[in-house]
């Protein structure tokens, strides 16, 4: 795997990744009874976090059929279960954070981290919604932690039905909690930059079940 060159931001020199308080989550009612928190800059010191996932982190690539093709899947990608320990004490801190903020509003807590690392622009993943298991049928939540460089997530209704698309750039610590029933009427993806965009990974934590 090429490692590839992250321009740390100005506005997060703390050398020990440190998470801050989750009061400072904002809610932005989508519609269709979905919604999405966030909490720009939740982890500080999330630089020194990236380059230790990039090196530490047992990163696949993917090849997956689409119509007649196998194709690359254009990011890579790692996966630990509930059982599997995280590759950095601060994720785990994390998990149990939100955990935590969220146990009476989502009545179980996080158990999974899924991590995608964009390396460059030319990496993306397509519109969808996690809908796999439980979260094509019931509410439920999906907390997404960026570090690295800056990359637009974007939001859309499923199916076409109206509304305006939504746009949040995530990166350096920032978090996103998609949440309500975002999996089922809402679609997101990250799109490809014909920028320069530097590399980014982000961590998502979800229930039992979501995937």
């Amino acid at each position: 795997m090429t490692a590839h060159h992250l321009q740390g931001s100005l506005f997060d020199q703390t050398e020990e990744p440190r998470l801050g308080p989750l009061t400072g989550l904002r809610r932005t009612a989508l519609g269709s009874g979905a919604w999405i928190d966030a909490l720009p800059g939740w982890l500080t010191g999330s630089d020194t976090l990236f380059e230790h996932l990039v090196t530490e982190v047992p990163w696949r690539a993917e090849r997956r059929k689409m119509y007649d093709n196998v194709v690359a899947v254009p990011r890579l990608l790692a996966f630990y279960a509930a059982d599997e320990d995280l590759p950095h004490p601060l994720l785990t801190e994390a998990r149990r954070a939100l955990s935590a903020h969220y146990a009476e509003e989502l009545g179980e807590p996080f158990v999974t981290a899924g991590l995608c690392y964009y390396r460059d622009g030319r990496d993306s993943v397509a519109w969808h919604g996690d809908r796999i298991g439980r979260g094509a049928l019931e509410d439920t939540m999906v907390a997404i932690l960026s570090v690295g460089a800056p990359r637009d997530l974007l939001l859309r209704p499923a199916h076409g039905h109206g509304g305006e698309t939504v746009r949040r750039p995530l990166g350096h610590g920032d978090l996103i909690v998609m949440g309500g029933s975002c999996q089922r009427t809402w679609e997101h993806c990250v799109p490809k930059s014909a920028r320069a965009a530097g590399p980014r990974i982000s961590v998502q934590f979800r229930p039992r079940g979501v995937r």
